[in-house]
């Protein structure tokens, strides 16, 4: 039976009952709703309009109800509309008209906000957990990828040699900014609607801020009217997740071209490959392709909500019960990817001979524009000289490091022969010492600063 038939003389017709329904998704909230039920419960027994014993009997029927839940032996039925309806049938076949009681004062509108607020600040816990999870295989990856060289790309092409252990953490970064912008979500959403009513609050005096304890909120929403209509903890969490799958999309794309056959530079584990139907040769990436798909799904589920949110009027309109499929499916879209990735990562192979082979002489053209610098050259006139050797190595076919000493003096007299010193890999990156730069002393800094936060508490 609907919670709101009695001023109707029809029935529902089934095609608009089904519309208006949500059940389908929101009996994810069923532990959400049964604890706020117990909650207001109380809120009611202590301002006497529940006794005592009714309060017993509920709280006991809901416990009950809960147990039926998490035991997979709750039996919804064609006349509930919503999980507050169900919860509310259901605890009306336990203990009879007391059960009527509980509605006492409360609104779907402000006790779906709650459910819902309830949901995501767990769900806020869970993501933030397998994010930390993929941050920790990325520093394990940097520690046992130590000092190996790869080269660096600017505009997909080479430019600079790095150490891939500095890659790596290159990675790690973004995901710690997603953790952490997540993590101060809660704050927002960590906000009371219970006890706003349908728009403009309780007609009795219940006791929102011992409500807010009871439930792990930081305090009561401040308004009545925006606690039933605020939803930017919804765009917000969509928004964390679409910049998650940014990130993770970039990392994916570059996987996808590091274990290509031109580059090599990786190579997939078996178990995090799948092969082709007709070609049997392919050992294809499609875990990272499917990870900046997700993306593109991710960021579509913001947009969709966002469109939705631009025009309401104040207050509860039903166009808010859509709020929780993009969230639902964000959340399952990270909770699927992360572990995923995480395993992806963790088993790659590094090719160290491809690697190596990669360091073209002309990465290091930088570090002999630096080796002029430190005879007293302005940049920008090395810069110059440097270039003309890059072309005058390009016209005789020759690579930098094989450039013979006398086209480099009719450059500039101040090249010397132990300009050749510079193209050394680990001299290279051991330069770069600065903090944040790719010189190991450097990335060791990075690490401890790495692994300290993957332990603190945020």
């Amino acid at each position: 039976m609907a919670l709101w038939g009695g001023r109707f003389r029809d029935p529902v017709e089934r095609s608009a009952w089904q519309l208006n329904a949500s059940l389908s998704f929101d009996q994810r909230l069923a532990e959400q709703d049964v604890r706020g039920s117990q909650a207001w419960a109380n809120a009611l027994t202590r301002i006497g309009l529940l006794t005592p014993e009714e309060n017993d009997q509920i709280q006991t029927a809901l416990r009950a109800i809960l147990e039926e839940f998490q035991q997979g032996r709750f039996q919804f039925q064609p006349s509930d509309e919503d999980i507050h309806t169900a919860v509310e049938r259901r605890l009306t076949e336990r203990i009879g008209e007391t059960a009527g009681k509980l509605h006492t004062g409360r609104s779907r509108n402000d006790q779906v906000a709650t459910d819902f607020r309830l949901w995501v600040l767990a769900a806020i816990e869970r993501v933030s957990n397998v994010l930390r999870d993929v941050q920790a295989v990325l520093v394990e990856r940097a520690e046992r990828d130590g000092t190996l060289v790869l080269p660096g790309y600017t505009h997909l092409q080479r430019a600079q040699p790095i150490l891939l252990s500095h890659w790596w953490l290159a990675h790690f970064w973004p995901l710690q900014r997603d953790r952490e912008r997540l993590l101060d979500l809660r704050k927002r959403t960590a906000l009371l609607p219970l006890g706003s009513g349908a728009l403009a609050g309780a007609p009795f005096p219940i006791d929102r801020q011992a409500l807010a304890a009871e439930l792990g909120f930081e305090a009561p929403c401040a308004n009545s009217i925006d606690g039933v209509s605020d939803r930017d903890f919804a765009a917000e969490f969509l928004f964390c997740a679409s910049l998650i799958g940014l990130h993770l999309s970039r990392l994916c794309e570059s996987l996808v071209i590091f274990t290509s056959a031109e580059f090599g530079f990786f190579t997939l584990a078996d178990a995090y490959s799948t092969g082709s139907s007709l070609m049997p040769q392919k050992k294809n990436p499609d875990l990272f392709e499917l990870g900046r798909a997700k993306a593109g799904k991710l960021v579509g589920l913001l947009t969709g909500w966002l469109t939705t949110l631009k025009g309401l009027p104040s207050t509860y309109d039903k166009d808010l019960q859509e709020d929780k499929p993009p969230v639902f499916a964000a959340y399952d879209t990270l909770m699927e990817l992360l572990p995923a990735l995480g395993g992806a990562l963790a088993t790659l192979q590094v090719n160290q001979e491809k690697l190596a082979a990669a360091l073209d002489p002309a990465l290091f053209a930088t570090d002999l524009a630096d080796y002029l610098v430190e005879k007293g050259v302005p940049f920008r006139q090395a810069h110059e000289w440097v270039g003309r050797a890059v072309r005058v190595a390009e016209e005789l076919g020759l690579s930098l490091d094989r450039l013979p000493l006398e086209a480099y003096r009719a450059i500039t007299p101040l090249f010397e022969p132990d300009l050749y010193a510079v193209f050394d890999s680990l001299r290279s990156v051991s330069r770069r010492r600065a903090e944040g730069g790719t010189a190991p002393e450097a990335v060791q800094r990075q690490l401890e600063r790495a692994k300290a936060l993957l332990t603190a508490e945020l």
